[in-house]
């Protein structure tokens, strides 16, 4: 491998009574938590154990915030304005932060989740919400953003508002030939195969081809790989791409 790369979860998605994903075995697999703010999952006891989860694990905190969407869990996209997102985005750091504050650590970075993290792809004025977000919340706090074959956009906007940028990739979905995702409604755009999920995350951190939608070759550039927690071979796969990861 040319250079390490770090592996992150969506975890903290439960809610009430409601089980989403085996945090308590995952969360030792991986470098980053991107945890749920409430927003789209999470409420404050889910927010309050994830936090002490992770720092029991030596794990980096990222506040994972979406649109207003407990029914939808964040995945329907929702007419609000720049002004809006940028309030919703502060306001749900300001939650999770407050956990982490009271375990003795602090949010590290920031990715949006599902609906608003595609969304941010296509619109300007929502990724500078976000952005402004990041940046009146703590100086230096990084934006996780989705890695494409071109991310010049982002580095732009990212360098006018002074945020720095962590890219990702996915190791279980499908992408396009520019390095979008396919669409969650479309046919295959989740890989639930471990043996697929496991190469294509290596061939990523080794900055190697892999097969894009089409079957045609496609390389990304990303600082860290996500397995997403509510894949129901989520966490077989975290333990055979820990194990690939560490030793390739």
């Amino acid at each position: 491998m040319k250079r390490r790369i770090l592996l992150n979860c969506d975890m903290g998605e439960s809610f009430g009574a409601w089980v989403m994903g085996n945090d308590e075995h995952a969360m030792p697999l991986v470098d980053q938590a991107n945890l749920a703010c409430g927003f789209h999952a999470g409420d404050p006891l889910i927010m309050q154990r994830s936090v002490a989860l992770a720092v029991r694990h030596g794990v980096a905190v990222g506040a994972h915030p979406a649109y207003p969407d407990l029914v939808g869990f964040g995945r329907r996209h929702l007419a609000c304005s720049p002004d809006e997102v940028k309030a919703q985005v502060l306001y749900q750091l300001g939650a999770l932060d407050a956990f982490c504050r009271a375990a003795g650590t602090q949010v590290d970075y920031v990715k949006p989740h599902g609906a608003l993290y595609n969304d941010l792809v296509r619109d300007d004025a929502l990724l500078e919400a976000v952005l402004e977000a990041c940046a009146a919340y703590r100086p230096g706090l990084p934006l996780m953003v989705l890695a494409r074959v071109d991310n010049g956009r982002e580095r732009r906007l990212a360098t006018a508002a002074g945020v720095p940028l962590w890219f990702e990739a996915f190791a279980d979905r499908a992408y396009q030939a520019d390095g979008q995702l396919v669409a969650r409604h479309q046919a295959g755009a989740v890989h639930h195969d471990p043996q697929r999920i496991v190469e294509q995350a290596v061939a990523i951190a080794c900055g190697e081809p892999f097969a894009d939608c089409d079957g045609q070759p496609l390389r990304l550039t990303a600082d860290s790989l996500c397995v997403h927690g509510d894949n129901a071979e989520s966490l077989a796969v975290l333990e055979r791409l820990r194990a690939a990861l560490d030793s390739a």
